[in-house]
């Protein structure tokens, strides 16, 4: 009688499932204050559990959307996808917290946060320079975090994390101008020598300061030379020696193995 009751059970139970009409699960946070809300899922965030943590700072923002807690599970949210490397999910919730909260006394560390989600998606936007056709690549995210950490040096001078924004803005500045060398010397090895020059200048123009400018010079002097244009040439490597008088590139005759600017950083 007994197995006769559990198959009978059984049966019954798959046949509410389907037909979808079993009750749904039951939510374990359903009665949790907002202290305890906040409190599991600051662990499970520290545990590594982001699903499990977005989805309790979710629920407390959607719960309790006028208290304190809310805002602070705004950044946790962002936070979260950021650790998750949910890059376009990240961004999305900065600047819904600056949009909604533009003078919160921590919108100064959403300025950051924003600034490292780009500045950290290194594997897509450095890639060309082992393994792709640098002419493929648009530094895109690396101008993205350039601009945050500006802004948040800007507006926030005093800000405990302006210091490393500015840090990381100059290792950015030659990123960028890296980028120009790396698709000029692209062009100069397949006899573009107009697109090669003008590659390079623009690395010389837009980023004075830059470092990756000494080989930029030496592409512009060795591309006019290339195109018969003795002037331009001249001009070049006059720039190149009286701003580099030390420079590698002249005292080799061509290009030489220097530290890779990613590792001097």
């Amino acid at each position: 009688m007994k197995s006769a009751v559990r198959v009978l059970a059984l049966g019954l139970a798959l046949g509410l499932s389907g037909c979808g009409i079993l009750p749904e699960q039951v939510d374990e946070t359903r009665g949790w204050s907002a202290s305890r809300l906040y409190s599991e899922a600051r662990d499970e965030l520290s545990a590594g559990n982001y699903d499990k943590a977005i989805s309790h700072f979710e629920k407390l923002e959607a719960r309790y959307p006028f208290g304190t807690y809310a805002q602070q599970a705004q950044m946790e949210i962002a936070y979260a996808h950021y650790r998750q490397g949910e890059q376009p999910e990240a961004l999305a919730a900065v600047d819904r917290f600056i949009k909604l909260h533009p003078n919160h006394p921590n919108v100064d560390y959403m300025y950051y946060l924003r600034g490292l989600i780009n500045f950290n998606d290194r594997a897509s936007l450095f890639d060309f320079i082992s393994r792709q056709d640098p002419s493929e690549r648009d530094p895109k995210s690396a101008q993205d975090a350039f601009e945050s950490f500006k802004q948040l040096a800007e507006r926030f001078p005093s800000s405990t994390y302006t210091p490393d924004a500015i840090a990381r803005m100059k290792y950015l500045v030659n990123a960028l101008a890296q980028h120009h060398v790396h698709v000029a010397n692209y062009y100069y090895r397949r006899g573009a020598y107009v697109a090669a020059a003008n590659r390079a200048q623009l690395a010389v123009t837009e980023y004075r300061d830059a470092p990756a400018i000494e080989e930029a010079l030496f592409i512009m002097m060795k591309s006019y030379e290339a195109m018969g244009m003795p002037q331009l040439r001249n001009d070049s490597e006059r720039i190149l020696r009286a701003t580099f008088p030390n420079s590698e590139f002249l005292a080799a005759g061509g290009r030489r193995e220097k530290t890779p600017w990613w590792k001097v950083w």
